[in-house]
């Protein structure tokens, strides 16, 4: 397992949270928002829970694509070793400055999930359940400062686990 050392973690969580994340599902492109419900996702492929993972950029720092592409690969096997269905989708910045490629994973439950995310060196994910908004996941203690750094809005669907 990695060892994630996060500088500021408030100041990630704001970040993932208003980060803009997307699955293709046969060639429509369906937005995913913390806070906001994936009512077309659900409709379009049904399962009773989400979460969205990636191996790239572990502890939030860039390595090479070649190296960001093997950690993919080694997810995909891990996620279809647990018999989980999954899409492409990805996590992308409102600017265009960031971007990397995960996986839109359904009917894996959170201690899964949430190991799955630690092994890759990952600080978060997006997890939820049918019906609800999406929760952003963070895996790590919430520091003292999250509720006054943190909009109102992004600290009611955020989770903090250690």
């Amino acid at each position: 397992m990695r060892e994630l050392q996060v500088v500021n973690a408030t100041e990630l969580a704001n970040a993932y949270a208003v980060a803009q994340y997307a699955v293709g599902l046969d060639g429509d492109i369906l937005p995913l928002r913390v806070g906001e419900p994936a009512t077309d996702l659900e409709a379009y492929w049904p399962a009773r829970r989400y979460a969205f993972i990636t191996a790239w950029n572990p502890a939030s720092q860039p390595p090479s694509d070649t190296t960001n592409q093997a950690a993919d690969a080694q997810l995909v096997a891990r996620i279809d070793a647990l018999g989980a269905a999954r899409q492409a989708a990805w996590a992308e910045d409102g600017g265009g400055q960031w971007r990397e490629s995960g996986w839109l994973v359904a009917n894996l439950d959170l201690p899964s999930i949430e190991k799955l995310a630690r092994q890759f060196g990952q600080a978060a994910v997006l997890a939820w359940q049918r019906g609800e908004p999406v929760r952003l996941r963070m895996l790590l203690g919430r520091p003292a400062d999250a509720p006054e750094a943190m909009d109102a809005a992004v600290v009611a669907f955020t989770d903090w686990v250690e």
